[in-house]
């Protein structure tokens, strides 16, 4: 296989675009650099065609590996034939690599095997090609042998018949087709072990749908059941279908000696070993596409909570609610400095209510804090009632915004927020990491393991190590995109950032705190063990403000300041003539290049660097340093409260996506609990699936379709 070639037509690009790629990742480039500063390279592919880029040559490379390794081993057994070869060679997935080696490959002891040790197999091939013109019986009388444990005719047949199912068992083109028929004609079906018991699944105890339609949260919610022993779960297969096609490609030529004794092998080899094999193979077919996909959700919401606009500026108390501990506080200004911590007692009766008032709002009027990050475990609906109680009598304007807590309490006992915050308790820890996560989440969140941040569906049941990568290929992709400041940036941060490795980030902070702060980009070739091609990786996406050269405050690369300099010169004009048009909107190099006739292409031409990139850092330099967070929508804040109660069929509200699942949208309202925006009810227009037209962090219109208070669920619909 020529893997640049597959790769190519999968992903609908050139080959050269393809070949470039991949020698830049052999290399040792990252996705974010490849997509940034290598634009010209490849043609300018962006950041989600060379993840695919990347995963597919990962599988294809190991797909190659495996088959060398089975035509290796074939070639031992002398048995590797041209025709064979070619198959092998051709096969595009593991699975029919697996199918053509099935015959070849080291058994344990079986029933065929047995057999051909008494030296039945002469007998089985016999019977297999069909021109027998007599009773098998009587063929079968010169194979009796009790030394080798043929007592009788009947054993001889029946371990010719073994043989027989094996050999139709092990045929590659056999199991391609059964297994086709099995998933377009098949069924999956679920039942209950206890059909009284009450459990997540009930809508799943007497369950069916075609293999071929059922979507991947429901398989996955199908193997949770089953892993806990709540469900049975089987595939229907078109059995009738499958026997008619094995008797047709077994049974050649009809005789009536050995035609019984071919069909009671074929039944038994598809009953005993095709059809439980092939089970398996579509069940763990289907909850692979079902996980990847499920990946692909996750990693779509945790892009987007990640992407939140950071609400800069303002000092913040952070509140993490509490009944029986009571609720941690801490006042955060606005670089994210602990100011202040206390504990109230909000939820113990009116009177620790009012001395919670009180403490809260002494807190609010000694460091002035205008926003209250509220996070939305429990009690926090009593601490809502009481801040929206104490922002009316407060001398100053205060509003208050609930945050999703997940993942809080995994990074509040985490030895990062031991370091951290080394005199705090974990609640005390929750709490600053509530202001934190609304003054800049990116930041704050990339401390959490992303598994623990809560945005998919059935996370827990999925393959761990592959889910850990594509959410860690995620966070790198927001930080980098992002960019961060290198004279503040946290050691979990910076190990995010391109060619930064866990070790280089905390070689960076200690080198930071031992020489002050960094001046220039290039002090980083100081910092041990990072060396040229980690600066290269890492050095556009770090950031200087204020330092000895303008350019190291905005996403120009190092390897590019000589040609923006140049191009500047061409125009007439010097850097700090332009940074000097730093605030607003500054298009005055694309006017002043269209005034001049001055072409991208020939300018580029002049300067010696790729047209692409010569367009981003107009692009840079025409608003330096633009955060692309500034695109997304902010987050609601608030200053009045609303309790489930309150709610009733056709209020419309404004609402905040929380998570995204293959079944719809959930949206925070306000009411502690996230309402469901059925898949049915996201858009007047078909929607194939929910990320097709909303994301996490939108802020979305919704009206209330249905409220069942005992339960806590809320329906809501964003139909026009």
């Amino acid at each position: 296989m020529q893997i640049n070639t597959q790769l190519a037509k999968e992903l609908s690009i050139k080959e050269w675009q393809v070949d470039a790629a991949v020698k830049l990742l052999d290399e040792g480039s990252t996705v974010p650099f490849i997509s940034r500063y290598r634009k010209d390279v490849t043609g300018d592919l962006n950041d989600e065609v060379l993840r695919a880029l990347e995963e597919r040559l990962k599988y294809l490379r190991n797909l190659e590996e495996k088959k060398a390794q089975v035509l290796s081993s074939i070639e031992e057994q002398g048995k590797l034939t041209d025709e064979l070869r070619e198959k092998i060679e051709a096969a595009e997935t593991m699975v029919l690599v697996d199918d053509l080696y099935r015959p070849y490959r080291p058994k344990r002891k079986t029933r065929a095997s047995v057999a051909k040790e008494k030296g039945l197999e002469p007998l089985a091939q016999m019977i297999r090609e069909q021109e027998i013109g007599e009773p098998v019986e009587k063929v079968a009388l010169d194979f009796v042998d009790p030394e080798k444990g043929v007592e009788s005719v009947e054993d001889a047949i029946a371990g010719a018949k073994d043989i027989i199912a094996e050999d139709i068992s092990d045929d590659a083109e056999f199991r391609v087709a059964i297994r086709n028929m099995t998933f377009e004609k098949g069924v999956i079906a679920s039942s209950a072990k206890d059909t009284e018991a009450k459990t997540p699944y009930e809508m799943y105890y007497d369950f069916s749908e075609p293999v071929s339609k059922i979507p991947g949260h429901r398989i996955l919610a199908i193997n949770r059941g089953e892993a806990e022993k709540v469900l049975t779960v089987k595939i229907d297969a078109p059995v009738e279908d499958i026997t008619e096609y094995l008797e047709e490609m077994v049974i050649t030529c009809p005789n009536k000696y050995t035609s019984p004794y071919l069909k009671e092998a074929l039944d038994d080899s598809y009953a005993r070993l095709i059809a439980p094999s092939i089970e398996r193979d579509i069940r763990s077919g289907l909850t692979e596409t079902a996980q990847h996909n499920a990946i692909i959700v996750f990693g779509e919401n945790l892009k987007q909570l990640l992407m939140q606009p950071p609400i800069a500026g303002h000092t913040v108390l952070g509140w993490d609610p509490g009944y029986r501990n009571g609720c941690k506080l801490a006042v955060v200004d606005p670089t994210g400095k602990v100011l202040d911590t206390a504990i109230v007692f909000a939820t113990l009766g009116e009177r620790k209510a009012l001395e919670a008032k009180e403490t809260v709002k002494k807190l609010i009027n000694k460091y002035k804090v205008d926003l209250i990050s509220l996070g939305n475990g429990t009690a926090s609906r009593e601490s809502e009632k009481i801040i929206v109680d104490l922002i009316k009598e407060v001398d100053h304007p205060v509003q208050y915004v609930i945050v999703n807590e997940a993942g809080a309490s995994v990074y509040s006992a985490s030895k990062l927020a031991q370091e951290e915050f080394p005199d705090f308790d974990v609640e005390q820890r929750g709490a600053a990491s509530m202001a934190r996560r609304l003054q800049d989440p990116l930041a704050e969140l990339v401390k959490i393991d992303p598994k623990a941040i809560g945005v998919g569906q059935y996370q827990h049941d999925m393959d761990q190590k592959a889910l850990g990568e594509a959410l860690g290929n995620v966070v790198e992709d927001c930080v980098n995109r992002v960019g961060v400041d290198l004279n503040t940036a946290s050691a979990p941060l910076l190990q995010y950032i391109s060619g930064i490795s866990k070790p280089i980030a905390k070689n960076i902070v200690e080198y930071r705190e031992k020489n002050g702060r960094f001046s220039e980009r290039s002090e980083l070739l100081n910092v041990p063990k990072l060396g040229p091609k980690a600066y290269e990786q890492c050095a556009g996406f770090l950031r200087i403000p204020g330092g000895k050269n303008a350019l190291d405050s905005t996403s120009v690369h190092p390897e590019s300041y000589k040609a923006t300099k140049d191009f500047l010169a061409l125009m007439g004009l010097s850097l700090d003539d332009v940074l000097a048009m730093r605030k607003g909107n500054n298009s005055g190099l694309s006017k002043l290049m269209s005034k001049m006739k001055v072409s991208t292409t020939d300018a580029a031409k002049k300067i010696g660097i790729g047209e692409i990139t010569l367009t981003d850092i107009v692009k840079e330099l025409e608003k330096p340093s633009r955060d692309p967070r500034e695109d997304m929508p902010a987050p609601i804040l608030k200053s009045d409260v609303l309790d489930i109660t309150d709610l009733k069929p056709g209020m419309e509200l404004k609402g905040t996506i929380r998570n995204i699942v293959d079944f719809g949208a959930f949206v925070d309202i306000g009411v502690h609990h996230d309402g469901l925006v059925h898949i049915s009810q996201l858009s007047d227009k078909y929607v194939k699936h929910p990320l097709d037209v909303v994301s996490v962090g939108d802020i979305v219109d919704v009206k209330v379709l249905s409220v069942d208070t005992d339960k806590n669920r809320i329906s809501l619909t964003m139909k026009k």
